[in-house]
């Protein structure tokens, strides 16, 4: 039975409180919109992209997957900055007034933490560590085999260069999570991989997902504009950050056309979490073949 606009609004606001009632009593689980993503990458996918609005749960999401993936393969995880910073670190979350990363990585489950190279080590020796893009061929040590690229359209498009050969060597995954901030190498490399069938890509906005109501993104958008003191730039700044449109830094009265557009077109239809293609189940495992059809396992980091 297909749901209305309103019933599927409803739907998934009610599902984003369920998730977040499950992280206060310790457990967590994707949200509705971003169990797509999940079960991509719990089934062995190793390329994802995700442009999605603010308050997504991008950074959230990144995290509890890294965990995941340290529980079934020991080795380096990298969540990448694009300038190695304290901000994921330290970041709070405003649900439960816990620590992001102690979330995700329980202190209870940890050999050691190094708070001044942001290093986690669980207690099965696999290690998470923040790094930034900025200086990205100056790390040492071993090569990650799993890295998050956050604000990816922030970063040095050169690290995810680096990078590639050296996942694809080792199987490992990289996930790009990250807001449009105009066009740039993210929208570029977003648009060339959704046409690549070894690619997960995501782009999702805030009329999608139920995060916000109607009545909150106008208030937003309002707000947005009063603080430019420009209509065009407030304008132009809800259309990149909240209905992630990768045209928003053109100057011009084509944002209100595309952000009239863009709304009528979303109340008009069901929402739906996104504009997401899955890629082919082969093709996804393909980069690493003597991986296929099977999960590498360790001690659970739980």
């Amino acid at each position: 039975m297909s749901l209305t606009t309103a019933e599927e609004l409803e739907y998934l606001m009610l599902e984003a409180e369920a998730a977040e009632q499950e992280r206060e009593n310790g457990r967590w689980r994707p949200r509705a919109y971003q169990q797509s993503l999940w079960q991509f990458l719990d089934q062995g996918g190793l390329r994802a992209d995700v442009a999605a609005h603010r308050r997504w749960g991008k950074d959230d999401v990144a995290l509890n997957w890294a965990r995941e993936a340290m529980s079934r393969r020991v080795g380096i995880y990298w969540h990448m900055l694009p300038e190695a910073s304290q901000a994921i670190w330290n970041a709070i979350n405003p649900h439960t007034g816990r620590k992001r990363i102690d979330e995700a990585f329980p202190v209870e489950h940890r050999r050691r933490t190094n708070n001044t190279e942001m290093l986690i080590e669980m207690d099965n020796g696999a290690i998470w560590q923040v790094v930034g893009s900025d200086n990205y061929n100056s790390l040492v040590g071993a090569p990650p085999i799993g890295v998050v690229f956050s604000e990816w359209s922030l970063a040095r498009p050169e690290a995810w260069q680096y990078m590639r050969p050296i996942l694809a060597e080792n199987g490992g995954w990289a996930i790009f999570i990250w807001t449009p901030r105009g066009r740039n190498h993210a929208t570029t490399a977003f648009e060339m991989r959704a046409n690549d069938p070894t690619w997960f890509t995501l782009k999702s906005s805030a009329l999608d997902t139920g995060v916000f109501t109607d009545a909150q993104l106008e208030r937003e958008k309002a707000e947005l504009i009063g603080e430019s003191g420009s209509k065009e730039e407030g304008e132009a700044r809800f259309a990149s950050e909240y209905l992630v449109s990768f045209d928003a830094a053109v100057p011009g009265s084509y944002y209100g056309a595309l952000i009239t557009d863009a709304e009528a077109q979303h109340r008009g239809r069901r929402r739906r979490a996104g504009d997401v293609r899955q890629p082919d189940a082969g093709a996804a495992q393909g980069a690493d073949p003597g991986a296929r059809g099977q999960k590498a396992r360790g001690s659970r980091c739980r």
